[in-house]
């Protein structure tokens, strides 16, 4: 294909340069990639929009270098915020020097009068100072809910760590983001993904509130992304849109709402990760399973009654034979009559034996291959050599027949899809036989993705008919060097045929 033409927001053409010139009118305009790279609009399978944009305005801890340098972040930001709680995210203990979860005291010193919620980069773990963690009344006597954790002292008292589902014990107490505020965070999370070429994704775990926010900004026409919206596990939530229906392509092909998010398990940053066998860092300790398999295989049989998907976050090796299990139970039920797409979530760490059961149970892995790099530094400490062998096995399960998408997990990772693209091939050097082909991993940014979403007909690739979604680099991935890859810079996106960066 050297050229294509768009019409009323869709591809009308793609082959050659006469037929599409051919196409031309008087006010057409012809646009001359002059030697840049085009490609379909790329799809992030696994970005959390919403947070994403609220990220962009509380303290940014992305980088932090160690405990003292985070309570000062924290605190020149409160200096200048008049905010009632202050709230941040992105600091991750595996970076420090002695690689341990901090303690609230320094930061409750710094920071006295007013609660502060600082979250861990893969937001699996929290830390609070102490007047967060007297308004939510978490003492030495508090309980660890059923799939959280207290992290406590020597003495039993609180550090101010609070993992997975003890996580909302504050977060039930802090105030939540008005309409106006999560407007603007989607706004600003959909200017960010179009600056690195994103034109379309799936937002794992969205309410009511997000998606009044996203449908304001889609009735006024300022909202140039396709999402692709996951439910949050909120049983009347799901009620009430089960009754509703599912929605397919709404305001021009920009939103569905047809899929459910669960969480079976925590991060391996956080050990809160399901593992068949103990932490080989922490051998008292296996994760933690946040929803029981009986709720997954509830959700996900109901689900497939009235047309949903389900999606299960599942990190760990204990959770993900968990899943499959559940999906296994679910659909052995149901019979073979449906499409139902199921989906894993991350698929980071599993069992040899389970992983031929994805394709033969149908079950999409849906990866985020930069956690792979990420993770990198100490991961091998968390598993142990065996175990990680099994950690991020594209390969494997590519070989085996396994449907991928992949995404960033932003704000976990940068929403930088060059960067997925990079670690998808060279995992940084890290076991370079689980490695994806170029063109895998590229079709898993656009047509993988895009199957995941049911949507395969309507976006990832340049085809008649499709949504004219398009974006030029700088750089073709398919024969660029790792640098030259590390480096692309997104020329310009266009959704629906209009440029929007």
């Amino acid at each position: 294909m050297r050229a294509f033409a768009v019409r009323d927001g869709r591809f009308v053409h793609a082959g050659s340069v006469e037929d599409a010139m051919a196409l031309c009118g008087p006010s057409t305009e012809v646009v001359d990639a002059r030697g840049l790279t085009v490609l379909p609009g790329l799809i992030d399978a696994h970005l959390h929009l919403t947070n994403l944009g609220l990220k962009l305005r509380q303290v940014n801890l992305d980088g932090v270098e160690s405990p003292e340098a985070l309570v000062d972040r924290v605190g020149a930001f409160a200096r200048t915020s008049n905010d009632e709680w202050i709230l941040g995210r992105g600091w991750d203990e595996n970076c420090w020097p002695l690689q341990e979860f901090p303690s609230h005291h320094a930061l409750s010193a710094a920071i006295p009068d007013r609660p502060v919620v600082l979250a861990r980069v893969d937001g699996h773990a929290i830390l609070a100072n102490a007047r967060a963690l007297a308004l939510a009344g978490v003492t030495a006597t508090t309980s660890d809910p059923p799939g959280g954790r207290i992290v406590r002292d020597a003495r039993g008292e609180p550090t101010g760590i609070l993992i997975d589902n003890a996580e909302a014990f504050v977060y039930d107490r802090a105030p939540k983001p008005t309409h106006g505020q999560l407007v603007r965070a989607v706004r600003d999370a959909v200017a960010e993904c179009n600056r690195w070429g994103i034109t379309a994704v799936c937002e794992p775990g969205c309410g009511d509130e997000e998606l009044a926010a996203q449908k304001a900004l889609l009735e006024s026409g300022d909202f140039s992304l396709r999402n692709y919206a996951m439910l949050h596990d909120e049983p009347s939530l799901i009620e009430r849109h089960a009754r509703a229906g599912i929605v397919e392509g709404a305001y021009g092909g920009r939103l569905w709402v047809r899929a459910i998010k669960l969480y079976s398990d925590g991060a391996l940053g956080s050990r809160g990760a399901a593992l068949l066998a103990p932490y080989s860092d922490d051998p008292q300790n296996s994760g933690l399973i946040l929803t029981p398999r009986e709720r997954i295989e509830r959700v996900t049989e109901n689900a497939l009654r009235t047309g949903f998907q389900t999606c299960v976050h599942a990190i760990g090796d204990r959770a993900n034979r968990m899943v499959l299990d559940a999906f296994e139970s679910v659909l052995h039920r149901a019979g073979a009559s449906q499409d139902p797409r199921l989906r894993i979530e991350h698929a980071q760490v599993i069992a040899s034996e389970d992983i031929p059961r994805f394709a033969a149970l149908g079950v999409i892995a849906s990866v985020q291959t930069t956690h792979a790099v990420s993770d990198g530094p100490w991961v091998r400490a968390r598993l142990g050599p065996d175990r990680i062998a099994r950690a991020y096995p594209w390969r494997a399960l590519l070989d085996a027949g396994t449907a991928i998408a992949n995404g960033t997990d932003a704000p976990v990772e940068p929403a930088n899809p060059a960067r997925s693209f990079l670690a998808g091939i060279a995992r940084n050097g890290a076991d370079p036989s689980e490695c994806m082909t170029r063109r895998e991993a590229f079709a898993s940014m656009t047509l993988g993705a895009a199957h995941a979403a049911f949507a395969e007909n309507d976006i990832g690739s340049i085809a008649p008919g499709k949504y004219a979604d398009f974006v030029l680099l700088d750089c073709d991935w398919m024969s660029a060097t790792p640098e030259e890859i590390e480096r692309t810079k997104v020329v310009a996106t266009y959704f629906g045929g209009k440029r929007v960066y």
